[in-house]
C-alpha cells in the first residue's frame, strides 16, 4: 500500500516539476519519501526539485540518503548503480556553487564512468559537467595563485624597504658625506625595488596575452571540446565518446570513413585521456575557447 502511495505520490511530483512549480514538486516529493523512505530514487527526485531553488546543502543530504540506502540494497537490485548515477551527478552540481572544487569534479567523474559503463544517453552531459567542474577549480586555483604572488611581491618590496632603513639609520650622523651616501643608499634600493616590480609586472604581462588555441590532439572533432574520455575508432581515430556514440546511435557509421562502425567497436585510449586530463589541469581557460 505505501509503495503505491509514495509512486502516485512522485508522479504528481514529477508533473508539478515540468510545469516549473518546484515548492510543490519538493512537498510531493516529500510526503513520497515518507510514504516510502527505503527507495532511494525518491531521494534523488526530491533533490532534482531542491536543485532548481538552489537549495545545496539539502541537495546533498538528500543524494547522500540515496547513495547510502542504494549501498545496501544494490546485491538485491540489478543495475542498482546505473539508476543512482543521478545522485552522483546532482552531488557535482550541488558542491560546485559551494566552492567544493575537488568534490564536484570527483563526482562528476565518478557519474561519468558509469554513464560511460552503461552507455547512458545522459553521458554528453555529465560529460559537460566533467569539463565545468574542471574549469572552475583552475579559475579558483589560478586566483589564489595570483593572489600568493602579489603577496610576495609586496613581502620583497616590504622587505628591502626595511633593509634600507636599517642602513639609513645606521649612517644618520649630519656629515654631508653620510648625506650623500644616504642618497645613493636611497637610490640604490629604490632601483632595487623597481627591478622586482618590473619582473613581476613582465610576469603578469605575459599571463594577460592572448592564449593560443589547444593542440589539435586534445580536441574532439565533433564536439569540438578538449576531450575528458577519448576512445578509438578501427581507424585509429580518437573521439570524445559521449560524441562518438551520440553519433553511432543516429548512424552506425565511422564519421570520417563512413564505413561501419558500432558502440562495441570503440575502444578507451588511456594514453591519451591521461594527456588530456594533464592538460585540463594545467589549462582550465581551454574549456571556453
Amino acid at each position: 500500500m505505501s509503495g503505491q502511495s509514495s509512486l502516485a505520490l512522485k508522479e504528481e511530483g514529477n508533473r508539478h516539476f515540468q510545469k516549473g512549480d518546484y515548492v510543490a514538486a519538493e512537498a510531493l516529493y516529500t510526503k513520497a519519501i515518507l510514504a516510502d523512505p527505503t527507495n532511494p530514487l525518491l531521494y534523488t527526485n526530491r533533490a532534482m526539485a531542491r536543485l532548481k531553488m538552489s537549495r545545496w546543502d539539502s541537495v546533498i543530504e538528500d543524494c547522500e540518503e540515496c547513495l547510502r540506502l542504494s549501498s545496501s540494497t544494490s546485491t538485491s537490485t540489478p543495475g542498482g548503480s546505473s539508476k543512482n548515477f543521478k545522485a552522483l551527478y546532482y552531488l557535482s552540481q550541488a558542491h560546485l556553487p559551494l566552492k567544493n572544487y575537488d568534490q564536484a569534479v570527483a563526482y562528476a567523474l565518478e557519474a561519468h564512468k558509469i554513464c560511460a559503463d552503461t552507455h547512458d544517453k545522459s553521458l554528453a552531459a555529465v560529460t559537460s559537467q566533467v569539463l565545468k567542474c574542471k574549469k572552475e577549480r583552475w579559475e579558483h586555483r589560478e586566483k589564489l595563485r595570483k593572489r600568493e604572488e602579489q603577496e610576495l611581491e609586496g613581502e620583497v618590496v616590504e622587505m628591502l624597504r626595511r633593509e634600507m632603513d636599517g642602513l639609513l639609520k645606521t649612517s644618520s650622523s649630519g656629515e654631508d658625506e653620510d648625506e650623500e651616501e644616504r642618497k645613493e643608499t636611497e637610490k640604490m634600493y629604490e632601483e632595487k625595488i623597481e627591478r622586482i616590480r618590473a619582473v613581476f609586472e613582465r610576469a603578469r604581462d605575459k599571463e594577460n596575452q592572448r592564449r593560443p588555441n589547444p593542440p589539435d590532439w586534445a580536441i574532439d572533432d565533433i564536439s569540438f571540446q578538449v576531450m575528458v574520455d577519448p576512445v578509438m575508432t578501427k581507424t585509429g581515430k580518437s573521439y570524445e565518446r559521449a560524441s562518438i556514440e551520440e553519433h553511432l546511435r543516429r548512424s552506425e557509421t565511422d564519421p570520417l570513413t563512413r564505413t561501419p562502425l558500432t558502440i562495441k567497436d570503440l575502444l578507451p585510449n588511456i594514453d591519451l585521456k591521461h594527456a588530456c586530463e594533464e592538460f585540463l589541469n594545467e589549462n582550465g581557460w581551454a574549456v571556453d575557447w
